[in-house]
């Protein structure tokens, strides 16, 4: 039975945080959804809804008193995330919170290769410095994200090289985060999270064509062609960089080391990529001849 009292869960109109949510119903656990907009929270037995912003750390107080663990999913990427984290932080801090539960990123550092894993770090450490317990769920890439790495044209383009991946399922890393929030033994652990496999993008451009019926390629960039191809989206410096630095880290090797912590926490092994899209054709219909 799980002594994690009343469970805040956060992100909860999102992949992740909504595929915990139904998972904590599944089990009869009881949570509250903190959520920015009421009308937008699922439906869930044993769920109740209080509306929280990331940007209101007082409304946040709110949201989460009287909880006693908290499913903290990290804020979109913004200029000013860190300070997101930070207002999550002394909230659960403020309301009595005793544990968190973050999903943070592999290799989390504060000079990792992925300029948005730095930001991970730094809510590492803030979480650590507010004596509440914590547990960190480091993920790898989504699998779900690989699919839509391919343009229309069927062609994967960055600065990857042959560096290798070891992406993972949000549906691994909800049972992951389930299991650490209901269960014992997680305190001051730090997952790494990751599929059972570490992919270079041409190899995943090969399943992906099984998957699709087409042809898909990878086709590999130099900075200065990756940042000049991107240019057109009009995005801030600060996003560009994220989404370069993606296939930068993948490249120098930073993403693949293949972990066993999925399948020694959610007691099964996780998905391969093949796996995944026969299971989820949604996620290459873009791309599907």
């Amino acid at each position: 039975m799980s002594t994690a009292g009343i469970i805040a869960v956060t992100g909860v109109t999102g992949g992740l945080g909504g595929r915990v949510a139904r998972r904590l119903a599944e089990r009869g656990a009881t949570q509250r959804l903190v959520v920015r907009d009421p009308a937008r929270a699922p439906e869930l037995a044993g769920a109740e809804v209080a509306t929280g912003s990331y940007d209101d750390a007082e409304g946040l107080r709110r949201a989460f008193d009287g909880t006693r663990t908290l499913l903290m999913v990290s804020a979109s990427e913004a200029p000013d995330r860190q300070r997101l984290h930070a207002n999550v932080v002394d909230a659960a801090v403020a309301a009595g919170v005793e544990r968190i539960v973050y999903t943070s990123f592999f290799g989390a550092a504060p000079d990792c290769t992925f300029t948005f894993g730095r930001d991970h770090w730094h809510a590492e450490e803030y979480i650590r410095a507010s004596g509440l317990g914590h547990t960190f769920l480091r993920d790898n890439l989504y699998i779900d994200f690989l699919p839509l790495m391919a343009g229309p044209d069927g062609v994967i383009r960055g600065p990857a090289g042959d560096g290798r991946v070891a992406a993972v399922a949000r549906d691994d890393i909800a049972d992951v985060a389930v299991a650490a929030l209901v269960g014992g033994g997680h305190e001051g652990r730090s997952y790494d999270l990751t599929g059972p496999e570490a992919l270079t993008l041409a190899e995943a451009a090969e399943e992906l064509s099984r998957a699709a019926g087409r042809p898909i390629r990878y086709q590999a960039e130099t900075l200065e062609e990756a940042y000049a191809s991107r240019a057109s989206y009009g995005a801030p410096g600060w996003e560009v960089d994220g989404w370069v630095t993606t296939y930068v880290a993948i490249a120098n090797g930073d993403l693949e080391q293949v972990s066993g912590d999925v399948a020694a926490v959610a007691g099964h092994p996780p998905v391969r990529l093949a796996e995944f899209l026969r299971s989820n054709p949604e996620s290459y219909r873009h791309l599907a001849s």
